[in-house]
């Protein structure tokens, strides 16, 4: 070891973007070198993601975290003192052997996940490296396409809007900064657009736009017609994304969409997102269907392959949950998020995992963000080839976009960009 042992680890109670308590943690090694990391928390959440830790006390509606924090600090460091920092899998195991349990309920998957990632952090700075270049080594050089949510609606958003996220996607640049410049100058036409229907420009949990309209569709054509009046072309150089977050609407067999108090069935669910895909040029959608729907999954796989179909309540970042998901041929892509599993190794197992049986990965923020900018070079480090954010607005989503913009300039001519064909041929 070149001085990576940790020798001491403190934990601060912090707010995220939803003025909600969440950790920031810092890692001192015993070279000096030291790392930062604070963890997000969601709004819609898969049932099998591993549990959050809270104090369940008077303070902050029981949400406060003062208590994590002193557990991580006395009990959690107790574990890793004078572990190797630079072992991540080690490292981790420890945590996960402190823990004891499957669903990390014990201390909680957001203290793990601050130790975790704040140890990968001073690790990187003990080398030198930049923090893609420590996860990925040499072969960290793909940018993401940013898929830009710029509507919100569902759990993101108090309007009458069902489905959660309405992203653009731009195909068509040659580079990440390009694209980025692309999908904010859609944001400020959309913007526009907006006020002159008079509708509300007030921002929802993720930075997007959460006015209140005749119907979801409606979403998508002001999405297509702020980006045509931006000057790109629909379809050659903007594609659309939606995430529906539908396990929130899932139950008794069928889905109960809240705001517009409206019940389909699977079926007919599939079918609208069908006649929205001949009309409109959408490349992924994010949970069609609800996490326990498996017939649904099924058929909306063998129906649309032509696009992208992400799993993320559906397979909640683990490689098991991926593995089954490819057996049953449900899904085409795996969404990554952290602290959906709670350190960084079952992170990266999940995203080789995904890699290997021929899905898409996309890694993910949550609703509830900080300013860290970890996943930035995570989707470097993997390759992931595309990101989830947030909007061009809030510094919890744009300090994401800007680090991607210094990790390009820093890799320079390295750096490259997949565009259209991040997606594999899918129209």
């Amino acid at each position: 070891m070149l001085g990576t042992e940790i020798v001491k680890i403190t934990a601060t109670e912090i707010l995220d973007s939803r003025s909600k308590p969440t950790i920031l943690c810092k890692t001192e090694l015993a070279n000096g070198a030291f790392g930062k990391a604070s963890v997000p928390c969601g709004a819609s959440r898969g049932k099998n993601e591993a549990k959050e830790k809270r104090d369940e006390e008077e303070r902050y509606s029981g949400l406060g975290v003062k208590n994590v924090c002193r557990r991580i600090e006395t009990e959690l460091f107790d574990f890793v003192k004078g572990a190797d920092a630079a072992n991540q899998k080690m490292l981790d195991g420890l945590l996960l052997s402190a823990d004891g349990k499957s669903d990390k309920s014990n201390f909680g998957a957001n203290a793990m996940l601050a130790v975790s990632l704040s140890c990968a952090r001073a690790a990187a700075s003990a080398y030198k490296l930049p923090l893609y270049r420590y996860i990925g080594g040499i072969y960290g050089m793909y940018m993401p396409i940013p898929m830009m949510n710029v509507l919100n609606g569902g759990a993101h958003a108090g309007n009458n809007i069902d489905i959660q996220e309405f992203m653009i996607v731009p195909v068509r640049p040659e580079s990440y900064g390009e694209g980025v410049r692309m999908c904010a100058e859609i944001y400020a036409v959309l913007k526009s657009s907006l006020k002159k229907s008079g509708l509300f420009v007030g921002i929802g949990d993720e930075g997007g736009f959460a006015p209140d309209l005749n119907s979801d569709e409606d979403a998508i054509k002001y999405l297509c017609e702020a980006a045509e009046s931006a000057g790109y072309s629909v379809n050659k150089d903007v594609k659309i994304a939606l995430d529906v977050a539908a396990s929130e609407w899932y139950k008794d067999g069928n889905y109960h969409l809240p705001k517009k108090n409206k019940t389909v069935s699977s079926d007919e669910l599939i079918d609208m997102f069908c006649d929205w895909k001949k009309k409109y040029p959408i490349i992924s959608i994010e949970d069609p269907l609800g996490e326990d729907d498996t017939e649904g999954w099924q058929k909306i796989t063998n129906k649309m392959n032509d696009t992208i179909l992400v799993g993320d309540d559906l397979f909640v970042t683990d490689a098991r949950r991926i593995t089954v998901g490819k057996e049953e041929g449900i899904a085409n892509a795996a969404l990554i998020k952290p602290n959906q599993r709670g350190t960084l190794s079952e992170t990266v197992a999940a995203i080789n995992t995904a890699k290997k049986v021929g899905y898409k990965t996309i890694i993910s923020h949550r609703s509830g963000e900080t300013e860290d900018t970890f996943i930035a070079d995570l989707a470097v480090a993997v390759n992931s080839g595309q990101i989830k954010t947030g909007s061009a607005s809030r510094s919890d989503r744009v300090a994401k976009y800007n680090q991607l913009l210094r990790i390009e300039q820093k890799l320079g001519s390295a750096a490259k960009y997949l565009g259209i064909k991040a997606f594999n041929g899918v129209r």
